[in-house]
């Protein structure tokens, strides 16, 4: 049995029904090849990323389970995970410590700060600031969250999907970043369920998931890209891992100056202002590490919107 099924995304469907903005879809230019290719706008989102859908997940989960401890909970990120942890538990009264590296975008630790949320900031890496959140999970006895490694995070992604088959039921294919793994296994998990091809795109430099299936299991990866505050976990989860192996998904990578110059033409053509890791699915299609059929109809997930659109070039 896969280590994140269906029903697991279902539940989360269920459980989250009316705390989170539905997915707008929005058709894109025609493409030259003949694909069909459209827009999920998932920065939108509250919080301005996925990682909400998740954060809503787990948060009511353990509330309803009675779970979630007075200290509150715990979590590191490289932004958007705290954000939508914090977003979360405000929603539930629930106090939130946030762990990110000191290299963390500012306009990502003012919107922790915003929201409530405690904020420590250490080291330079993920991994630095996960570790001290473990510390600190285990000298104040509060609940950790992890930005995309556990089964209620991965499956509150894989809702997104859920969406959009409900809205376009011609989709072939949906493509969506990889950072450590939570969208794309809780996409793909549904995606498989509606016979739609999963398409994951990482950066060449912190490519976690390609990695692991090179070498069939998870293994650390340097971390150098443009996206790496949002797509630099060193390590895939391993429902990621085990998704990835599956023939109805495919790993492809692009290198930061397709990332760059997707979200520029996002910017140039539509006024869509995201993040590079909100324009790594989309540097996918105009760099050619995936190339539609002629008809395939393609949606293309643009997660998340936590940038300073200042180093957009006006044109």
């Amino acid at each position: 049995m896969p280590q994140l099924t269906y029903d697991e995304v279902k539940s989360a469907a269920a459980r989250i029904a009316g705390q989170v903005r539905p997915v707008s879809l929005a058709p894109a230019d025609s493409d030259p090849d003949g694909a069909r290719v459209w827009f999920a706008c998932e920065f939108l989102q509250h919080t301005g990323t996925f990682k909400a859908r998740g954060a809503a997940n787990f948060t009511a989960a353990h509330k309803e389970a009675g779970t979630m401890p007075e200290a509150g909970v715990v979590i590191a990120s490289g932004g958007n995970a705290g954000i939508a942890c914090a977003w979360a538990a405000a929603r539930h009264g629930v106090p939130a410590d946030v762990f990110l590296p000191e290299t963390s975008p500012a306009v990502k630790v003012a919107g922790l700060r915003a929201l409530g949320a405690r904020v420590h900031q250490v080291g330079t890496e993920y991994s630095e600031a996960l570790a001290a959140s473990r510390a600190y999970a285990a000298d104040t006895g509060a609940l950790e969250s992890h930005a995309y490694d556990h089964p209620l995070i991965a499956a509150g992604a894989g809702t997104l999907l859920e969406e959009v088959a409900a809205a376009l039921p011609a989709v072939d294919t949906v493509i969506v970043a990889a950072g450590g793994g939570g969208l794309f296994a809780g996409t793909a998990a549904a995606a498989d369920h509606h016979g739609i091809r999963t398409v994951a795109v990482e950066p060449e430099h912190s490519r976690a998931l390609n990695a692991a299936l090179a070498a069939g299991a998870p293994v650390p990866v340097e971390v150098r890209s443009v996206a790496a505050d949002a797509l630099g976990a060193r390590l895939v989860s391993p429902a990621a891992l085990d998704w990835a192996q599956h023939p109805g998904t495919r790993s492809v990578l692009v290198p930061d100056d397709a990332i760059v110059a997707a979200r520029q033409h996002l910017w140039d053509a539509y006024r869509i202002a995201v993040e590079p890791a909100g324009a790594t699915a989309l540097a996918a299609l105009r760099s050619g590490a995936y190339a539609p059929a002629p008809g395939e109809t393609v949606c293309v997930v643009l997660c998340g919107a936590n940038t300073d659109p200042g180093d957009l070039v006006p044109r």
